[in-house]
């Protein structure tokens, strides 16, 4: 808005007339404009009580304005000020000041919000320092606050990590916007857990030199700012992230073509290494595994996969004491009626396919039980029949009496033996049992590909546990180690939707791009993403990452082994049996034959 020539005058004196005969009058009789200037009241397109500002800043990084809450009695230099603005109430429909409630102090009574463009009024000088921090200032602060959040990863996986999952506490932690934010430590830990061997310190490194770069606030060299910031972050709030970050991995990847189109959950188990401190032996004792009894205490996994995207869908985890079977059965109800479960022969038993069956999930998996073709009800086909199951007598140990008691004494399941012999597989033949009964809806060559499949799961593991690095953790409690395994699969997830977002972009299959090549493609993209000058160029960036990524794809490898086996020999040197304080080193090997010559010289 413009003033100083007389056209404008002109006009706005005619806004003049026109507003005060469109004034409401008030209680007491005053005319509206004589309420406002003695610091009652408001109306539309006017309001504030005379005061003095007491707060600056930006509202909004997409529409930056100017909060401004006045409390103190106005000087007579600002009074003379504020009678100037009477001609100006109205101008062409819009309101120069716009009525903003605002809960700030017992003192404040009213707030106004001032677009940036309009603080430089002439009308207001004893503000106009005030004021100043919505001008010429605005962009390079909200561009310094934008970049404080390393690498610039939430603007692009913002899609999958929706707004909701980082609240601001009304009260106690969280409730005030300081430096580590809820959102900023999220995604700090998240570039943490994609970046293996990353300290805390080097996080807070990485937020000075861009404060330093963008000239933001003062960062203390100090990591107990951002470690206190990741333990207030709420726990309860990751598994709806992962969550999140599965459905939209599994909207990008491609639907399943075989079993009617049903989803497949698949169901495995894993073990993490945590650090040796002394709350996480308390949760998660050690295996005393050892002739020493050393070790490290060991947090057992059960994550659900989805068999076309990789993603994971859930997770719940124990100590090794709990098995596999406990926490499935505590994760139940992450199925949902209709699904298929599929699982390894740790899972194919009468108390897992019972549970199931409970809640409409049906069941594939390798056969716990020995089976007996002559014994069968019916055959469907070669290698192909429904049997009789019957309830064991004695009651499962993770079931209650009255959970034991709602599972069927009987059960008819279908039995698929089949080969799976491909080059470099252990498997060469398995025994499926399934509750998938109907041949021509859910043929045997379907369900024995359906189990082929899981084997790439398994590397889904390999993948978090080596090229993430998450075989060993890094937090000292266990509330913290919860937190640094579900920021490991979103980071896991995360990694599926740009593989997922390459392949649908450029017509590859999703099983031939390369985890490890995504992820290395990412870290370096990222860089230059965050140094890109506009926006534009940031998505010509991300639009080359993705052609590369579906460029580069896997070879054909029909032959290839993949053994459970270690390669790297173990060093010598000794064990570390005892505390660091009590440890003593072994003598060498030079002052061992010494002391042996002296054992063995004859006495004199």
């Amino acid at each position: 808005m413009r003033h100083g020539g007389e056209e404008d005058l002109a006009r706005q004196a005619l806004h003049l007339l026109d507003g005060l005969l469109h004034l409401p009058p008030i209680g007491d009789g005053l005319p509206q404009p004589l309420k406002l200037f003695f610091g009652q009241g408001h109306t539309e397109g006017l309001a504030f009580d005379l005061a003095r500002p007491l707060i600056a800043g930006s509202a909004s990084p997409r529409s930056p304005v100017l909060d401004i809450a006045f409390t103190d009695p106005t000087p007579a230099g600002e009074a003379v000020a504020q009678l100037r603005v009477g001609p100006f109430i109205p101008s062409q429909g819009r309101s120069i000041f716009q009525f903003h409630q605002k809960e700030l102090n017992p003192r404040v009574n009213r707030a106004v919000v001032l677009p940036p463009y309009r603080a430089r009024t002439p009308f207001f000088p004893a503000w106009r320092a005030r004021l100043a921090p919505a001008g010429s200032r605005m962009a390079p602060a909200l561009k310094s606050l934008r970049s404080f959040t390393l690498s610039k990863l939430e603007d692009r996986f913002a899609c999958a990590l929706p707004a909701r999952l980082f609240p601001k506490a009304k009260s106690k932690d969280n409730s005030r916007d300081r430096l580590y934010t809820q959102r900023r430590t999220f995604w700090c830990f998240l570039w943490q857990c994609l970046t293996p061997n990353t300290s805390c310190r080097q996080v807070v490194r990485q937020v000075q030199a861009l404060c330093k770069l963008f000239g933001g606030p003062q960062v203390s060299e100090e990591d107990g700012a951002y470690c206190r910031a990741r333990l207030r972050r709420p726990a309860a709030l990751l598994p709806q992230a992962l969550a999140a970050t599965a459905r939209e991995v599994q909207r990008r990847a491609p639907s399943c073509d075989f079993l009617q189109a049903r989803p497949v959950r698949v169901m495995d188990g894993s073990s993490v290494t945590m650090p040796d401190s002394p709350a996480n032996q308390k949760a998660c004792p050690k295996v005393q595994s050892t002739y020493d009894g050393g070790g490290f205490p060991m947090l057992r996994l059960v994550v659900l996969f989805c068999l076309t995207s990789g993603a994971i869908v859930s997770m719940l985890s124990g100590n090794l004491l709990t098995s596999e079977l406990c926490l499935l059965h505590q994760m139940l109800a992450q199925f949902k009626a209709g699904d298929i479960a599929l699982g390894d022969r740790g899972f194919g038993n009468y108390v897992v396919v019972g549970l199931l069956r409970a809640i409409q999930v049906d069941f594939i998996g390798r056969s716990a039980r020995k089976v007996d073709g002559r014994r069968r009800q019916r055959r469907l086909g070669r290698n192909d029949w429904l049997v009789q199951w019957r309830r064991s007598p004695n009651p499962s140990a993770i079931l209650s009496p009255e959970q034991w008691g709602q599972i069927p004494k009987e059960l008819t399941v279908r039995i698929v033996r089949g080969s799976l012999w491909q080059p470099g597989f252990r498997v060469r033949q398995v025994t499926l049992v399934t509750t998938l009964l109907d041949p021509a809806l859910y043929p045997a060559e379907q369900v024995l590909r359906a189990y082929a499949r899981r084997w790439r799961l398994e590397m889904c593991l390999d993948d978090l546990k080596t090229t993430l690095g998450m075989e060993m953790l890094r937090c000292q409690s266990p509330a913290m180690v919860q937190k640094e395994v579900y920021l490991y699969l979103i980071a896991h997830n995360l990694i599926r939707l740009l593989m997922a977002q390459a392949a649908s972009a450029h017509g590859q299959p999703l099983e031939r791009m390369s985890f490890k090549g995504t992820l290395d493609a990412l870290r370096q993209f990222s860089q230059a993403i965050c140094q890109a000058r506009s926006q534009r160029k940031g998505r010509e960036l991300w639009d080359e990452l993705l052609r590369t990524l579906a460029a580069d794809l896997l070879p054909e490898r029909p032959g290839r082994r993949e053994p459970r086996a270690v390669k790297r020999q173990k060093n010598k040197y000794p064990r570390l049996d005892r505390p660091r304080d009590k440890f003593r080193d072994h003598p060498k090997r030079h002052v061992r034959r010494q002391r042996a010559r002296l054992r063995n010289a004859p006495l004199k």
